[in-house]
């Protein structure tokens, strides 16, 4: 019984994330990802950096922007791959002011940068190119000068933070590389 109900999630998430842009495709299955784990964070911050985890919960408002991603997908390929992206640039956003930078939260523009290209280039390139602005933007901005984090953590929690944002922020991009190359190697190769 278990079995099966973990069969048909699993065929539903598929469903989701498929597409038959490959573009398309790699959004939604990073969308569904960073869905999967944003009810995890406040753990892994828990276990990672300091029991004060209040402040995480300020993430779940990107939520809904993730899921709507796939679903307006469905309609708009563009437009479900600019939600995505914009969903994770405001995510990003929304963390460095609730965290603060020295949390090194802004590492996930690092992906959001390489998402940019990827699904936008070279076709759109208008918008690859404002997304990543947007991202640089972001990380030259003197953020903290202008916002106050939600808590000060200790500078160990601060080093504990910056380790595991690092280490997430890789695992996406490598994820998103994996992706990548599994939607591109499913397409015709370019002469």
């Amino acid at each position: 019984m278990l079995a099966s109900a973990w069969t048909k999630m699993a065929g539903a998430i598929g469903r989701l994330s498929s597409h038959p842009d490959g573009r398309t495709a790699l959004a939604n299955t990073v969308a569904l990802v960073i869905l999967s784990n944003q009810p995890f964070y406040p753990l892994y911050l828990r276990w990672a950096v300091s029991p004060v985890i209040w402040p995480s919960f300020l993430t779940f408002l990107s939520t809904p922007l993730f899921l709507a991603a796939p679903l307006l997908a469905r309609r708009s390929a563009l437009l479900g791959r600019g939600v995505m992206l914009a969903a994770g640039i405001g995510n990003t956003l929304l963390c460095i002011a609730a965290f603060g930078a020295a949390s090194g939260v802004a590492v996930f523009l690092f992906p959001c940068l390489i998402l940019s290209m990827l699904l936008f280039m070279p076709e759109r390139r208008g918008l690859a190119l404002g997304f990543a602005a947007l991202c640089f933007a972001i990380l030259l901005a003197p953020i903290e000068q202008f916002i106050e984090p939600l808590h000060h953590y200790t500078a160990d929690e601060y080093a504990a933070f910056q380790r595991l944002n690092l280490l997430s922020a890789a695992s996406l991009t490598a994820l998103i590389g994996w992706v990548f190359a599994r939607e591109r190697a499913k397409s015709p190769r370019d002469a």
